[in-house]
């Protein structure tokens, strides 16, 4: 109290101009989130640059409290040890702390183990590197963010599945590359390849022999860049694509009756990326394993599919294959074994097919389902 007295007392005997300018003084330092003194500070490696930690540092800045930071690249710890969130360095993972390194001995957490409630024992396998240590902490607010910024308003079960789906088809891939873990163990791939964004990454680091090599932070800045717009397009797509999508599948599972009173056929009123949603709104409703073909239109051919459930969906071994006799005949050979009129085509597989029209592929389901019934009899 006597230190502000004082200060009070001394400002107070300045010239009105000197005072005002001191004033102004104060005010913009108070009010500058870049001066030094109240600038956040994002800390990471510096070196050779990977995947992971670029895509960290673009993730933190979409947050309101790091839009501003400044982005620190070192190895040194009492360096580091000013920084207000570190990631991929120091050999710490301190949620509390905002340290979320992986490479310490003993490092095991996956997303199933930082966030049970969202993974609900779907990713158990794949440990998460920095990318994936901040997904799991901040990622419900960082989907929400890239999603306003497009001037929509996510609701909770949306950012959920959205949370999901994003780690499925983008940050986990780079959680298994950056920890060297191989795709294929027991027949099964534990991720898939759908960017192969790392080796992007490392092509902007400065090649071994280049004499005159651009500045290391500007480059890093590049590959944050880089990775955060495809990150970005990740997040929109699956907003504005893939989750509409679920209300469609949704509404044909319910409906399956009213195609046929086995309930063993679904009719896609639109055609879409079905496939996730079926698996899990199948599983909601506990009727594994029950329906056996999905048809829908084929706009462009004008004419519709009949497609065999998969086991899985990106597997294209199916709960029951199209007729056996059928198998990679086309046209008028193939209407005429199977007695069905306007038929175009069966893949040599039988996991799909097509007719001219929706009564042609239903009664092309409905045939391989008594071929099946019978070859099981």
């Amino acid at each position: 109290m006597e230190s502000l007295w004082k200060l009070g007392r001394d400002f107070s005997k300045l010239s009105f101009n000197t005072g005002r300018g001191v004033w102004q003084g104060f005010n913009a330092m108070a009010s500058n989130n870049k001066s030094p003194k109240f600038s956040r500070k994002i800390g990471t490696h510096n070196g050779v640059f990977h995947c992971d930690e670029a895509l960290a540092c673009f993730m933190l800045k979409l947050l309101p409290d790091y839009r501003d930071a400044d982005i620190i690249r070192s190895r040194d710890l009492q360096v580091l040890e000013d920084c207000d969130i570190v990631v991929d360095v120091g050999g710490k993972f301190d949620p509390k702390r905002h340290r979320y390194d992986h490479h310490q001995r003993g490092f095991n957490e996956t997303l199933n183990s930082v966030r049970p409630d969202l993974a609900k024992n779907k990713f158990n396998s794949i440990r998460l590197s920095s990318a994936g240590l901040v997904y799991a902490q901040f990622g419900l607010e960082i989907l929400a963010e890239i999603i306003k910024l497009n001037k929509k308003i996510p609701t909770s079960d949306t950012l959920d599945a959205l949370f999901i789906y994003v780690y499925d088809c983008f940050v986990q891939e780079l959680d298994a590359i950056d920890n060297g873990i191989p795709m294929y163990s027991e027949g099964q791939p534990k991720y898939k390849i759908n960017t192969h964004l790392g080796a992007r990454v490392h092509r902007l680091n400065p090649s071994w022999n280049d004499p005159t090599p651009e500045n290391e932070d500007v480059l890093f800045e590049k590959a944050m860049k880089l990775v955060g717009q495809e990150f970005v397009e990740v997040v929109l797509d699956g907003f504005n694509v893939w989750w509409p999508a679920r209300d469609v599948v949704k509404k044909s599972i319910e409906d399956r009756k009213d195609v046929h009173e086995s309930g063993q056929i679904i009719v896609l009123n639109d055609r879409c990326c079905w496939k996730n949603h079926f698996f899990s709104i199948e599983e909601e409703l506990k009727i594994e394993g029950d329906i056996k073909f999905c048809l829908f239109y084929d706009q462009i051919g004008d004419s519709w599919r009949v497609q065999g459930i998969p086991i899985q969906p990106d597997s294209f071994v199916c709960r029951v294959f199209l007729h056996k006799d059928w198998r990679g005949l086309r046209n008028e050979d193939l209407s005429k074994v199977a007695n069905i009129k306007d038929c175009i085509f069966c893949h040599a597989t039988g996991f799909i097919g097509g007719n001219k029209t929706k009564e042609g592929a239903l009664e092309m389901a409905l045939q391989s389902l008594q071929a099946a019934q019978i070859d099981r009899d």
